[in-house]
């Protein structure tokens, strides 16, 4: 059997909009690490907010959390884990930087303990952080560890001023990389310069020995350029952003509608031969 890397990220892409794996999407998922395929999550989200579809799929290999900030493998702490956080010198002044322009908040990530500049109980929601650690509390004092990463969230609706943030954050590309999130949100999440999800999926094909024309990579968002790019073969959802299907080598069904189920029958099951 030709062994695959199936590399997916999550949301819009292997979870439904309701934020949970369909039925069939999971079996047939379960049915490609039964016949040997390895399969990995690889998301912006961290740890914390990730874990629980790891488990719900079976998963026993490493994980790409942060966009490539965090590489490791939950299972076996002994695996060669990689954290690459940014400089906290370079964090705070993004974090003044935010502040001077003008935003709902900032919370600041050290891999699952969260950081919020102003206490927010939607936002302590949307981070999964009921069992984890919080602090509450202006980052420029209470941020003492260099973050995992950055995310500034402005004002509802205010799409202006994502775009002004953004070209602040450009003065700032030596040291840092900043993407966007899908609505509603339009939250600006930053890493340290040079990760990214194709980092991590080149580490992990690496260790399992898989070469790059063998990875299938299932994306959405523009976190997702990077790893479909680098994928043998990169697929984007039918809901994905019109950059990303222009990149990638398939464009499949939407996350409501069994993309990835689909395409794996398809190109696994069905045009292959399994040697």
């Amino acid at each position: 059997m030709e062994q695959h890397l199936i590399c997916l990220d999550l949301d819009g892409t292997l979870l439904t909009d309701e934020k949970t794996i369909s039925p069939k999407t999971k079996a047939t998922v379960q049915q490609a690490i039964k016949d040997g395929h390895i399969v990995i999550i690889s998301t912006g989200r961290p740890h914390r907010a990730s874990i629980n579809y790891y488990h719900e799929l079976g998963l026993t290999t490493p994980m790409v959390n942060f966009n490539g900030a965090l590489i490791h493998h939950p299972l076996d702490h002994k695996w060669d884990a990689i954290h690459s956080p940014l400089p906290l010198r370079k964090a705070k002044e993004i974090v003044h930087m935010a502040k001077e322009t003008g935003v709902k908040n900032i919370l600041a990530e050290v891999k699952d303990h969260v950081h919020l500049h102003y206490h927010d109980e939607e936002m302590m929601k949307i981070f999964d952080t009921n069992e984890h650690p919080v602090t509450i509390g202006p980052l420029t004092s209470h941020l003492t560890t260099d973050p995992t990463s950055i995310l500034i969230q402005p004002k509802e609706g205010d799409i202006e001023k994502v775009q002004e943030i953004r070209q602040e954050l450009d003065k700032h590309a030596e040291a840092i990389d900043h993407r966007r999130w899908g609505a509603p949100w339009h939250v600006i999440e930053i890493v340290r310069s040079g990760l990214n999800k194709a980092v991590g999926v080149h580490k992990i094909a690496h260790y399992y020995h898989i070469p790059r024309e063998r990875i299938i990579a299932f994306g959405d968002e523009d976190n997702d350029f990077e790893m479909i790019d680098y994928a043998g073969t990169g697929v984007a959802m039918g809901n994905a952003i019109d950059g990303l299907k222009s990149i990638a080598d398939e464009v499949i069904s939407t996350n409501q509608e069994d993309g990835i189920a689909d395409f794996l029958d398809e190109y696994l099951y069905r045009n292959k031969t399994m040697k």
